[in-house]
């Protein structure tokens, strides 16, 4: 006797269904019909197909900001996720230590993202901030308002400081997850510690890596508040990112139609390189 289907179960999924259509969905299509539209007021507007499209991507300005945009992201990803790991091997597995470690290591994940960039902004001043004039006094002209070097370099190490203890606590999870024979096993055969890492937690720690590379790639590749607010997106353009040059479109020009085509551009390039980056490290072999 075969048993009756019973659909019922799926009005247990409406309300999630309901929540991503009125946060998400409806949002988005707004979106989507203002990026083929010229809004010249509340009640007068007129489609215009895909010229927003044309000239956003044809912007100089936007090519300019994609491509710090892309180097910035590279050069986080290169940098914090080998040292998050390297910080998590650093931690003990158990103790008064390991619970004293993850405690302190978590306190940059707590401050706000504006608050953050106030820190780094009064940190890094050359007249009075620590940071500032410790660099100076080893004689190096540092001035992050008018080097556009030093502006950058003072936003990667301000990133680094902020978003590694993530990477971190992700990667210690990881190896907090591996079982004690694998290292029993590795001890009694004479392995070395980086024949361990490398045949034994590297592998293991593949699934958080994943989450932990498409964290911190789209939250870099989406940075706004912490930049803004130390460099303001100076000297010139020099820090100006993708999400910058939004705003500025959206809200100091008020050019609602450019915007929207920007917005949706912007959400496809992130969705394109997230779904690279997870294909490539869910590959196996």
């Amino acid at each position: 006797m075969d048993k009756p289907l019973n659909q019922r179960a799926w009005l247990f999924v409406l309300p999630v269904v309901l929540m991503v259509a009125f946060s998400a969905l409806v949002p988005l299509m707004t979106v989507v019909n203002y990026s083929v539209q010229d809004i010249l007021g509340p009640e007068q507007r007129v489609f215009v197909g895909n010229e927003w499209y044309k000239k956003v991507l044809t912007d100089p300005e936007l090519h300019g900001a994609l491509s710090r945009q892309l180097l910035y992201s590279a050069v986080v990803l290169i940098t914090e996720l080998p040292l998050g790991v390297a910080i998590a091997l650093c931690i003990p597995l158990s103790g008064a230590g390991s619970s004293l470690a993850l405690v302190f290591l978590g306190l940059p994940l707590l401050i706000p993202w504006n608050v953050v960039g106030t820190i780094w902004q009064m940190f890094a001043r050359g007249d009075i901030g620590l940071l500032g004039v410790l660099i100076n006094g080893l004689g190096v002209d540092y001035n992050y308002t008018a080097s556009s070097v030093a502006a950058w370099l003072t936003v990667l190490i301000m990133d680094i400081w902020h978003w590694t203890p993530l990477v971190a606590l992700l990667a210690y999870a990881g190896l907090r997850s591996i079982p004690d024979a694998y290292y029993q096993a590795a001890h009694i055969d004479g392995a070395s510690r980086l024949a361990i890492f490398r045949h034994i937690e590297l592998p293991k720690l593949k699934g958080v890596l994943t989450i932990a590379v498409l964290l911190r790639f789209m939250d870099s590749f989406m940075i706004y508040t912490e930049p803004f607010v130390l460099t303001g997106g100076g000297p010139g353009n020099s820090t100006t990112f993708l999400s910058q040059y939004l705003t500025r479109l959206a809200v100091g020009q008020f050019d609602l139609g450019p915007a929207a085509a920007f917005s949706i551009v912007y959400f496809l390039v992130i969705l394109l390189f997230s779904y690279v980056f997870y294909t490539v490290m869910t590959r196996e072999g």
